[in-house]
């Protein structure tokens, strides 16, 4: 039976000072056509639906043909209410700074994502896209990733960033406040850690890594 992976993208586009974000291209595609390429079924969905904005700063003049083409699965995504676990085989969160401001918070995508993990299914995540699992409790109360090695856009990074000081919340920070076990790789290496069915990446540059890891772990 073809085997169907759920992303699950922002729809958050702006940061103060009138910056602009949303989802990191890359960190999308490269899961996105991997997927793909491997068989299966993607279905891409947001909080509110319909598009989900680029981080501008996640895409250039040297961008991939294919990275770019991928942008068109961004342009009307389902809601996430609109979504059953049941359709699914595994979760996949890509991030980009708009993750930081709608996902944390986003109780359908919690309960979700919670649903996912206590039927044994994978849940995976990639640089701010962990963002997503901070505000998922499990049915015995306790933080999804409390006790977890998890792996994800480092305080250090957010640092060279220069958004440390206007993000709502430092990713790292808050994952280690929830009582995960967080191992950080150098920064901008290539990273994932692999806890059961919980897979995270640290950054845009290990999001294949993670992809890979969800499609060993589907077989």
């Amino acid at each position: 039976m073809e085997k169907s992976i759920l992303i699950v993208v922002t729809n958050h586009s702006d940061i103060q000072d009138r910056r602009k974000t949303g989802i990191w291209l890359s960190e999308f595609a490269e899961a996105y056509i991997e997927f793909v390429n491997n068989g299966y079924q993607v279905t891409v969905a947001s909080p509110l639906g319909g598009q989900s904005p680029i981080d501008p700063n996640s895409v250039n003049k040297d961008t991939p043909k294919d990275i770019w083409e991928a942008a068109v699965h961004l342009e009307n995504t389902v809601r996430i209410r609109d979504v059953s676990v049941n359709d699914f085989d595994a979760v996949f969160l890509p991030g980009g700074h708009g993750t930081m401001y709608d996902l944390p918070d986003e109780q359908m995508l919690h309960q979700l994502v919670r649903d996912f993990y206590e039927a044994g299914k994978i849940v995976a995540a990639v640089c701010h896209g962990p963002a997503g699992l901070t505000g998922v409790t499990l049915s015995d109360g306790q933080p999804l990733v409390a006790g977890k090695r998890v792996n994800a856009f480092t305080d250090r990074e957010e640092a060279e960033t220069g958004l440390s000081e206007i993000l709502p919340f430092l990713l790292e920070s808050k994952l280690r406040e929830l009582g995960a076990v967080f191992v950080a790789a150098p920064n901008w290496t290539i990273h994932h850690e692999v806890d059961g069915n919980l897979i995270t990446g640290q950054n845009p540059q290990s999001t294949l890594a993670v992809t890979k890891a969800v499609i060993d772990k589907l077989g």
